[in-house]
């Protein structure tokens, strides 16, 4: 079955994590999605473990269901044949700073002209109506600007980055979802326009609903940063063995935890009476908690609690995640056959659609892999093609 973009056309010239991953989830809901790559290539072919040249880890796990093209901007012949993709295009994404966009004559009121309604989707480090508009950012630097590295030290550890580019992921899905939005709305309308996903605010958006706190209120009636989620003592808790992660949160949990245990005389704690005295009371219900987990082995806990209904699992290192039986059992590593990888592992969209599935149809392509047959279905015929790739203007990868 289709997804439900099939039919639309993505221009994609994007790199590193936060646009990769983004038109990644609009490849697999069906959009044709093309990769349009500079002549030295996207930074991720190069990162992480790798089998060939060009084809690392990470690019694999971020370029699948696109095709790929090579064009260097910086000649006309490279410039005109991107010109002639943007003509035949729903949507263009990028994640270049404003300033060497419009250098190279692809700032959006230029694609406009190109092309009057193409969505044109801007993903950058801040937004460019605010002081910091236009410098460079990286996920670490999103990271430490939003609060987000100084949740740590607020609740008394090490200030540090969080071992995961969630700045970036976080932003790709903003912008997947801004431009799925976009896309509806010029399907209903036939109009284009142009979004901008910074992220700054999308890191910020992210983190505080929880941690806005007392800000909320104007004026405020305290300070921002939700103790509870922050406090020292949230920690996973210490079994016989090992270590558990265990949140009785409701009435309903705490009395079917304690009853587990037999330990129903701890509900006339008045600590633990309800959610407003536990919350006011964390420390010490963190510290309960933490001494009666120390009475047994995570596995034991691991049945008594599920058995009991409070949402409980087992810390799993990146090795058991990879062999969980249950990301096994819905079938949430897909295993396919590369032309130039061999077997390679990818993940299969993590929702599901019953009418229109998101799926994986495509291997994520060698540099300039598509370079030749993409400009013959965009009018240039192979003349024209052997020659833009021996001025160097297009790129197929090849030696």
């Amino acid at each position: 079955m289709p997804g439900p973009f099939d039919g639309i056309r993505v221009v994609d010239m994007t790199t590193v994590f936060v646009g990769p991953y983004s038109s990644q989830l609009l490849g697999d809901m069906g959009a044709e999605v093309i990769k349009v790559e500079a002549p030295d290539g996207d930074l991720t072919r190069g990162s992480g473990p790798a089998q060939n040249t060009g084809m690392a880890a990470s690019f694999l796990q971020l370029n699948r269901n696109k095709r790929a093209i090579a064009l260097n901007l910086k000649t006309e012949g490279g410039a005109e044949a991107f010109r002639a993709l943007l003509r035949e295009t729903d949507l263009f994404v990028h994640n270049m700073r404003p300033e060497p966009l419009e250098r190279l004559g692809f700032d959006y009121d230029r694609v406009r002209e190109i092309n009057p309604n193409i969505i044109y989707c801007n993903i950058w480090g801040f937004g460019r109506e605010g002081r910091y508009a236009g410098q460079a950012a990286y996920d670490d630097v999103i990271q430490g600007a939003s609060g987000f590295v100084a949740l740590e030290g607020f609740g008394g550890k090490e200030a540090r980055y969080v071992p995961s580019l969630i700045a970036d992921k976080t932003t790709g899905l903003f912008a997947a979802y801004a431009m799925s939005a976009a896309l509806y709305h010029k399907l209903a309308t036939g109009e284009g326009q142009e979004i901008e996903v910074p992220m700054f605010e999308s890191m910020v958006s992210f983190i505080f609903p929880e941690h806005l706190c007392g800000e909320s209120f104007l004026p405020p009636i305290g300070p921002p940063g939700s103790i509870r989620h922050a406090k020292p003592m949230r920690w996973p808790y210490k079994t016989k063995d090992g270590h558990i992660c265990a949140l009785p949160g409701s009435d309903k949990h705490w009395r079917g935890f304690l009853k587990a245990i037999d330990r129903e005389d701890l509900w006339e704690n008045p600590i633990l009476k309800d959610r407003k005295s536990r919350t006011a009371n964390i420390d010490a219900v963190n510290a309960l908690i933490g001494e009666l987990m120390l009475e047994r082995t995570t596995a034991e806990w691991t049945k008594l609690l599920a058995e009991a209904g409070v949402p409980c699992m087992p810390i799993s290192s990146l090795e058991e995640v990879v062999a969980d039986g249950h990301l096994a059992d819905v079938g949430f590593w897909q295993e396919m056959d590369h032309p130039s990888e061999g077997r390679v592992r990818l993940m299969k969209p993590p929702y599901s659609l019953s009418k229109s599935p998101p799926t994986i149809r495509r291997d994520p392509p060698r540099f300039g892999e598509h370079t030749s047959a993409i400009l013959a279905e965009h009018g240039y015929d192979a003349d024209e093609i052997a020659r833009l790739l021996n001025e160097g203007a297009v790129l197929d990868g090849t030696e």
